[in-house]
């Protein structure tokens, strides 16, 4: 029988989303979804001291807008729940108990103030645990640990040979087995390690592949020497390469927005983070774009275009990514997303906001850069003689004034305010008066905004002022250029 595909998305609920955590996340979920299987969703909660309260809720809820849909879960259920680990204490116990009994773990009675002084030794040849419990009489263990002695279950490490692994990245990696420590697998409040917590889990929720970051590929070698102590079979393993920064060092605070809630906050559409986040340390084989959507991801995503050169996240190609994917939404959507924004700027004030939609849509790089680009359609600016001075139009702040003293009748009298009219009405101004096109219109466009580069051109921006902000605006520009102020 063909064994299903099964990957797990295994987060600590201790914090934000940060970048590498999503990419672990999307790289299960395609490689799951790729190969026709099932992606799971597993909490785990059992460092309490590092517990983030709502961190639960924003890892639900980065998956649900990022579309990575889980088929077994906590919120959800599944044949092998629960897919919480505080929820499953009893089962690691008994899973330590049976290597106990196996010989291949044993109880640990060394105090915290032992473990120190050794450490503290400059003698001693242990860089770990010197296994002074190791070789106990195990009746004798057995009686102190009825009485109820604090102790820890270490891991009975092979003190000889050596264990290798292959790595779908990395390849095939041997370590010495006498360099590994007894590392504990059952802390003495009965709460199980991460790494030990981790091969029980997966082993009873049939996951076949074991995603994960390289700093994990040397914790390795203790999860198959555990894996071959219950006579489990060993999952295959996918290790990330490191996420940098474009200075080479690991991606952190000080480059920017680094966990997914940010980028959302920096104006970055979810469709855009994924497909950057894929690229970060993944290519398609022989394909040369690198705009997927995920279900394009899902179909040609392999673990065998993974590489282990540390992946650059570049915020320009961030950048890139979303203009992408903000240039093909639907006008619908991308309208209400406008909207969102530029409601409680202009507040009582009408406005054109399907003008300015399409206006921002072919100009905008992410939504955070909306307000500042539209600051002078919602507030007035100062006006300066510098502002209408164009070389290449011949215009200056003299003959702006003469050409705004021309359109102001003809734009008043407009029986309607759209732009065919307004486009007909400007064109046969430049007509009667003799003007260039770009002469007059830039002159609107200084006397409408106040400066001269904006997203649209006069006729745009007359648009969407409307007609009553727009002439109150040409009537003041022309005081400002006769000298006077308004």
């Amino acid at each position: 029988m063909t064994m299903v595909t099964k990957t797990r998305f295994a987060p600590s609920p201790t914090g934000i989303m940060h970048i590498g955590n999503l990419r672990s996340a999307l790289y299960e979920y395609l490689i799951a979804r790729s190969e026709g299987g099932k992606f799971l969703l597993r909490i785990e909660d059992t460092d309490r001291e590092r517990y983030v309260e709502g961190a639960v809720e924003a890892i639900y809820r980065t998956l649900d807008i990022c579309g990575l849909h889980h088929d077994e879960g906590p919120d959800i259920g599944g044949p092998n729940g629960p897919y919480v680990q505080s929820e499953r204490l009893h089962l690691y116990g008994e899973y330590a108990d049976k290597l106990v009994e196996s010989g291949h773990a044993y109880p640990c009675f060394c105090s915290v103030e032992r473990l120190a002084d050794m450490r503290e030794d400059e003698e001693t040849e242990f860089i770990g645990y010197d296994r002074h419990c190791r070789d106990l009489d195990p009746a004798v263990a057995a009686r102190r640990v009825a009485s109820g002695e604090p102790h820890v279950i270490r891991q009975k490490m092979p003190l000889e040979g050596e264990t290798s692994f292959t790595d779908e990245v990395y390849g095939t990696i041997t370590v010495m087995n006498k360099e590994l420590e007894d590392q504990i697998l059952v802390k003495s409040d009965r709460y199980p390690t991460y790494n030990f917590a981790n091969v029980v889990d997966d082993h009873l929720m049939e996951i076949t592949h074991v995603v994960r970051g390289s700093e994990y590929l040397s914790s390795t070698p203790k999860y198959c020497i555990l894996y071959d102590a219950f006579g489990w079979d060993i999952p295959t393993f996918v290790h990330l390469p490191l996420i940098v920064g474009e200075d080479g060092k690991k991606l952190s605070k000080r480059h920017g927005s680094t966990s997914f809630d940010e980028l959302l906050a920096d104006g970055y559409l979810p469709e855009a983070i994924i497909n950057m986040i894929a690229f970060l340390g993944w290519a398609p084989g022989e394909e040369t774009r690198e705009i997927f959507s995920l279900e394009e991801l899902e179909a040609i995503f392999s673990a065998k275009g993974i590489n282990k050169a540390p992946a650059v996240f570049a915020y320009d190609k961030l950048n890139w990514m979303n203009e992408q994917y903000i240039r093909r939404l639907p006008f619908d959507r991308w309208r209400a997303m406008v909207k969102d924004i530029t409601d409680s700027m202009f507040g009582e004030r009408q406005y054109n906001v399907d003008m300015l939609a399409r206006v921002l849509q072919e100009r905008v790089t992410k939504l955070g850069d909306i307000p500042e680009m539209i600051r002078f359609l919602t507030e007035r600016l100062p006006y300066s003689a510098e502002l209408f001075f164009n070389k290449r139009a011949k215009l200056d702040a003299d003959v702006a004034s003469v050409i705004l003293k021309e359109l102001r009748p003809a734009l008043e009298a407009l029986p309607v305010w759209d732009e065919e009219t307004l486009s007909a009405t400007l064109g046969r101004v430049c007509d009667e008066a003799r003007r260039k096109k770009g002469q007059v219109m830039g002159a609107l466009r200084v006397a409408l905004a106040a400066q001269q580069v904006t997203p649209g051109g006069a006729t745009e921006t007359a648009m969407i002022l409307g007609r009553q902000e727009a002439l109150l605006r040409l009537a003041a520009a022309i005081d400002f250029l006769n000298g006077r102020r308004p």
